[in-house]
């Protein structure tokens, strides 16, 4: 019986999973997003965050153990470099996946899995300055703007009219049609 048994073989043999999934972790850390199939990224997540996670502590003993997980020592340099610095303050959940659809060829289900980080159009989106409505100066500023509006208003000369093409531009134009 399989019970308590919820991994995902990704119908490889161990020597090949392990194998798939430490050069998906090394294309993650170097591109920052990637984009595979839902069950992969599932899976990369469960691999890739806890070695992010010892990158907190920069010991010999912390890139030892990720080291022996990735085996790229260009990875290694990223991912305790900008990487690190990035995630110092973060609790946890260094990884987005974002469903993409379903694959042409065999109807797969797609996603992309990024560094929460590194994407700028999310980050751009999540730091917002939030303001409070009940202030009192914002209030007496509401009430001056318009009247000072209303005053420009009118002082401002109206726009001078455009002109009309003559007579002459109209029919050249309906001759060249």
């Amino acid at each position: 019986m399989r019970h308590n048994k919820k991994f995902n073989h990704l119908g490889r043999k161990a020597s090949h999973r392990k194998a798939m999934l430490a050069n998906m972790a090394i294309s993650l850390i170097e591109h920052k997003r990637i984009t595979t199939t839902l069950q992969k990224a599932k899976e990369l997540r469960k691999y890739v965050e806890p070695l992010i996670n010892k990158t907190k502590e920069d010991s010999t003993n912390s890139r030892r153990v990720v080291f022996s997980y990735l085996q790229r020592k260009e990875a290694i340099i990223e991912l305790f470099g900008p990487i690190a610095e990035k995630v110092a303050e973060r609790p946890g959940g260094y990884t987005r996946i974002i469903k993409l659809g379903k694959r042409y060829g065999d109807a797969a289900d797609m996603a992309f899995i990024e560094l929460v980080d590194f994407d700028e159009n999310m980050a751009k989106e999540t730091k917002k300055k939030r303001t409070r409505r009940s202030s009192k100066k914002t209030a007496a500023t509401k009430t001056e703007a318009p009247a000072e509006n209303k005053e420009e208003a009118k002082t401002e000369e109206p726009a001078p009219k455009a002109e009309e093409p003559k007579a002459e531009d109209k029919a050249t134009e309906e001759a060249a049609e």
